[in-house]
């Protein structure tokens, strides 16, 4: 992760079918002579743990990293962590499932955290399993989570500045509190002296780092762009982002969402011209 090696064999992963792993595993063993057992042991692992996240493997990968559960490693807890939030995620978990599952991604995360504080995911995924467990715990625990949220997001950008996710994500951060409602506010205001708040100026500075640093990268930061311009009442460069979300090549179902939603937008208010 970061070094030409880790990128040439993430290459190499996405060429080989699923079948073929275990012929480039046993091929890999034999360069890597070396090295202790220990080290290749989790090395493996997490060659093969990316290998699976980017077929979209999801259950499998859960399955792989949950027999490591009990580990030290920090690369090993935060894909765990970001494996458990998946799970989650997944249209066929119920939401009792959902919610142990999001508690114990966060579990994992602070894992991965106090192994290693120098690791940007660990920051990240710390931060958006923060995030997800406010959705049980209310309102006041929210906002409170809001400022333990951006440390984290703008830890992981200092600590890789080229990581696109981690500066969107924080944009999102943004334009959430951006947008607040007012009753929202006034609670934040009665719970805390100086409540977290944002602006949409602020939110486009981010989603627009995010372009720059890896072009074209996710739909979504393309639609925020999009969404953000609306809410400056610049239609003009608005419909240039929604457009190009609309025209994103739909990979997910969470594409197809934006581009669902992109298009309704530039209908929306081109309706109004």
């Amino acid at each position: 992760m970061g070094n030409l090696g880790a990128f040439k064999r993430s290459l190499l992963f996405s060429a080989l079918p699923y079948l073929g792993f275990e012929a480039y595993r046993l091929f890999s063993q034999a360069a890597v002579v070396h090295a202790t057992a220990k080290v290749f042991g989790v090395e493996e692992i997490l060659e093969q743990a990316d290998y699976l996240y980017e077929s979209g493997e999801t259950e499998k990968l859960y399955q792989l990293l949950t027999q490591y559960k009990e580990s030290e490693d920090a690369e090993l807890l935060w894909r765990l962590a970001r494996a458990s939030r998946d799970i989650a995620q997944l249209s066929g978990t119920s939401e009792e499932e959902k919610k142990l599952l999001v508690y114990e991604a966060l579990e994992y995360a602070k894992r991965a955290l106090e192994k290693n504080e120098s690791s940007f995911a660990a920051h990240k995924w710390y931060a958006i399993c923060i995030s997800d467990v406010g959705d049980y715990e209310g309102i006041k625990a929210k906002i409170a989570n809001a400022y333990v949220i951006k440390e984290h997001f703008e830890k992981a950008i200092e600590l890789n500045p080229k990581d696109a996710t981690s500066i969107h994500l924080m944009g999102i951060w943004c334009y959430t509190f951006a947008e607040m409602p007012w009753y929202q506010r006034r609670i934040a205001k009665m719970l805390f002296a100086t409540p977290p708040s944002s602006t949409y100026e602020e939110a486009l500075g981010y989603f627009h780092r995010a372009e720059q640093v890896d072009p074209n990268f996710y739909s979504k930061n393309l639609l925020l762009l999009g969404k953000t311009y609306l809410k400056l009442h610049n239609k003009k460069l608005a419909a240039f982002w929604l457009m190009k979300a609309k025209d994103y090549p739909a990979h997910t179902e969470e594409d197809k969402q934006i581009q669902t939603e992109a298009a309704q937008l530039l209908t929306g208010f081109s309706d109004k011209n």
